[in-house]
């Protein structure tokens, strides 16, 4: 995979649509590849710590699939306490969905990755994030480094 065009992304501290969540990452990314390959490198986890500038490991497989609905992952990023995501949506070539499950001071997190082919073979990435926090501040602070770090990490999932 590799990318075609620049990475667009932006940060909404309050939302422009209805979400149960008052803070929003959303970028967008375009890659070479088709579907199906950038679906199967996003589903597993363990391809993910780059993207997060995270240590990332595999906690349990999906209910039905590997890393299908129900599938867990732990995430460690420096110093801060592991947190863990489950899988809750895993459709095939066009979308993922999962949520923070344990050990997180965000409230409501949740993740949903879309994806789009193009006309020239490729995929759009559509990746929108939503979440809150009930120390002041967080949310907005975790909302800035997750732009600039998903923004930055998304080519090394490129290959």
């Amino acid at each position: 995979m590799a990318l075609i065009g620049a990475v667009h992304h932006y940060f909404d501290a309050l939302p422009s649509e209805p979400m149960t969540t008052p803070q929003r990452v959303h970028i967008t990314y375009e890659f070479k590849s088709d579907p199906q390959t950038v679906f199967n490198k996003l589903a597993e986890h363990e391809n993910l710590g780059p993207v997060f500038g995270a240590n990332v490991t595999r906690v349990s497989d999906g209910t039905s699939t590997r890393n299908g609905a129900g599938s867990v992952r732990r995430l460690k990023v420096g110093p801060l306490p592991a947190f863990e995501e489950t899988t809750t949506t895993a459709q095939p070539n066009t979308l993922i969905e999962y949520k923070i499950t344990k050990g997180s001071p965000l409230r409501g997190h949740w993740g949903r990755q879309e994806l789009t082919p193009t006309a020239s073979g490729g995929t759009t990435l559509d990746y929108t994030i939503g979440f809150d926090s009930a120390i002041p501040g967080l949310a907005v602070l975790v909302g800035k480094v997750l732009t600039s770090t998903i923004a930055k990490g998304l080519p090394k999932l490129a290959d």
